[in-house]
């Protein structure tokens, strides 16, 4: 039978109970019918194959046939064959509840969460043909439906006494294996499937609600069977992804109203209703009072239910406001968090089960910090198109990258591990990455500002060097002269000062020299890194054991930098640790420049405000490196690795 012919035959059966009837006690099944075929056809029209889609129909299909039946039973004048097609309504219940237990265990993939739940489901089946079968062959069902039964067999008390135990027991299981399938399926998921969960569970709750208010109102049942369709059409538009991605903030507002819509209606009756009780003749007085009470408690307590409402629907995610400032407290943070801060920030705000920086130009990124904290760091340089490849290039399919741009140049890209972000997420991320793009503009600016600063350094050096050093050093040589004049003239007395001064110039220059390798060693820009630190070894108070291999050049802000990381090491451990040897070892592999220094000494080593470390620190970040320190009792370990190109 196609899908026409078969929404033609649903259709017919739901109009033609509605034509006999309805009854009250029969309205839902007619509602159900409608919504859950419709919904279904449509879901396979858009979607052929779509077994949730399928699992829809045959839900709308069974409870048609249960409609038509009951209420052509039920009908005033009697019809042919009346308890015969009213029976068709009543014994098949228990398998449709299992069919709809199904539905709602598939949905929204209409596959079982795993297979672990198949021979679960296949139990229900059981317990639903068995109570199917005992309903078809005697009336145990059919007293409260008010339909006749078609057959008079033995056994009836039996039967009756069975059912009456096994069907309250079987229903309640089916109630709480469907929850704890439902509840399962929320946790596991995420993206897509995550939110099309919570679309139907939000017009479950909604149906579920209106059905205890009208009980509770009006004693009746009919505006809560009334909500049924809701939840076909919007199991229906979270399958189709229909504007499915603005529920959070629907879900957050709704329970903050029925939250404070249930804590006003409560206070307003308690001082009303339980005062009123013990006080007659204040009702106007009662009632004014109860507006002031709950006029004082209502911001503390919106505020309150905000705070609920933001838990249960954001979980263990940051809200937009939290995210913003978060990440503005991580701005005060040392600069080798400050990258990690924003990685662990954006996880917060997306519900993220990875996120990496990348920072660079478009054609040469770079990863410099991730989250969690025990993530490998991608090793190598990529483009942004690399990133965006997908597979290929080792991204998973559920990864989102974000371009980090600011004042519309690229600076880096986050990479997301979360699946499909909701508009929400994705503005927040936005806003983030923003904020980001400003970080990282600031960190290049610094970047400019250390070569620029080591160029400055050179210079100075060169100059002091070739100018002023090398004209004291003549001026030494010309006294020597003059010492030597006065020597051989006799004038002792002259030639002891002369000789003084020459002394004290010598030792100025040597001075000068000090100063001039402190701002830039000029061995460092002449002969390159393994000079230099082989330079700062062999001027060492302590034994160095060197370990380096360092096979080219290097831009000249990564070679100053990794030669103030031995430099500072060296240091430390002659002042304060005690050692009695120091090891370096600096290699170069690939794109990355490794550089360690280690002593035997008593640790301690910290960063400190102000100190040489800290400096380090802040350096080493602006080149996209880290400093890791290892300090204790058996020695300290200075170890950084610095992206070279």
């Amino acid at each position: 039978m196609g899908r026409g012919m078969l929404g033609v035959v649903i259709a017919g059966l739901t109009v033609g109970g509605f034509v006999l009837g309805p009854h009250v006690a029969n309205l839902h099944n007619g509602l159900i019918a409608a919504s859950f075929a419709g919904v279904g056809l449509f879901l396979l029209h858009r979607r052929p194959g779509n077994r949730e889609g399928r699992l829809f129909v045959a839900v709308g299909a069974a409870h048609a046939v249960m409609f038509f039946g009951r209420e052509y039973g039920l009908h005033a004048g009697p019809l042919p064959g009346a308890s015969w097609i009213g029976w068709l309504g009543v014994w098949p219940l228990p398998l449709v509840l299992v069919l709809v237990g199904a539905a709602v265990m598939c949905f929204p993939t209409g596959r079982l969460p795993s297979r672990a739940w198949a021979p679960v489901l296949g139990v229900l089946c059981v317990l639903g043909f068995v109570l199917s079968l005992v309903s078809a062959l005697w009336p145990v069902e059919y007293a409260r439906t008010g339909l006749g039964h078609p057959f008079s067999l033995p056994g009836l008390a039996v039967a009756q006494a069975f059912y009456d135990v096994a069907r309250p027991v079987a229903y309640l299981l089916f109630q709480l294996t469907w929850v704890v399938c439902v509840i399962v399926r929320v946790r596991r998921s995420d993206g897509d499937e995550g939110r099309q969960l919570r679309w139907f569970l939000y017009a479950a709750t909604v149906s579920a609600a209106v059905m205890i208010i009208g009980l509770a109102v009006w004693g009746s049942p009919v505006p809560g069977t009334l909500t049924v369709p809701l939840l076909a059409v919007a199991a229906g538009a979270a399958i189709l992804r229909y504007r499915l991605y603005d529920i959070d903030p629907v879900i957050n507002k709704s329970l903050v109203f029925g939250v404070m819509a249930g804590v006003v209606t409560l206070g307003y009756a308690v001082v009303v209703v339980g005062a009123g009780r013990l006080v007659d003749g204040y009702g106007t007085w009662l009632s004014l009072l109860a507006i002031g009470v709950v006029a004082v408690v209502f911001e503390p307590l919106r505020s309150r239910a905000q705070r609920l409402a933001d838990r249960v629907v954001y979980g263990r995610r940051a809200t937009p406001y939290e995210a913003l400032a978060r990440l503005s407290a991580h701005f005060s943070a040392p600069a080798g968090g400050l990258l990690d801060g924003i990685c662990a920030t954006v996880a917060d705000a997306a519900g993220a089960r990875e996120v990496v920086l990348w920072t660079g130009s478009g054609e040469e990124l770079r990863a410099v910090a991730a989250w969690p904290p025990a993530a490998v760091l991608p090793a190598g340089v990529r483009s942004l198109d690399d990133l965006d490849a997908g597979p290929a290039s080792g991204r998973v399919a559920d990864q989102l990258v974000v371009p980090v741009k600011h004042d519309g140049r690229l600076r880096g890209a986050l990479m997301i591990s979360a699946g499909t972000l909701s508009a929400a997420e994705q503005r927040l991320v936005g806003d983030l990455a923003a904020q980001a793009g400003l970080v990282l503009e600031l960190r290049a600016a610094a970047q400019r500002l250390v070569v620029a600063g080591d160029a400055a350094r050179r210079r100075l050096e060169r100059d002091l060097h070739d100018g002023a050093q090398q004209r004291l050093v003549t001026v030494a040589m010309e006294l020597g002269g003059v010492v030597r004049l006065a020597t051989t003239a006799g004038a002792t007395e002259v030639a002891g000062r002369a000789d003084d001064v020459r002394r004290n110039l010598l030792e100025a220059t040597a001075e000068l020299r000090e100063m001039a390798r402190g701002l830039h060693p000029a061995v460092l820009t002449q002969d390159g890194l393994e000079a230099a630190i082989g330079f700062l070894a062999d001027r060492a108070s302590l034994p160095v054991r060197l370990a380096m291999s360092v096979s080219r050049r290097l831009p000249a802000e990564v070679e100053s930098t990794a030669y103030f990381v031995v430099s500072e090491g060296l240091t430390n451990a002659a002042k304060y640790s005690g050692a009695s040897s120091v090891s370096v070892f600096v290699e170069i592999a690939g794109p990355e420049l490794t550089v360690e220094v280690s002593d035997d000494g008593c640790g301690g080593a910290s960063v400190r405000p102000g100190g040489g470390l800290e400096g380090l620190s802040d350096r080493l970040a602006i080149l996209d490196a880290r400093l890791t320190i290892d300090s204790g009792p058996a020695g300290t370990l200075l170890r950084t690795v610095i992206p070279c190109g």
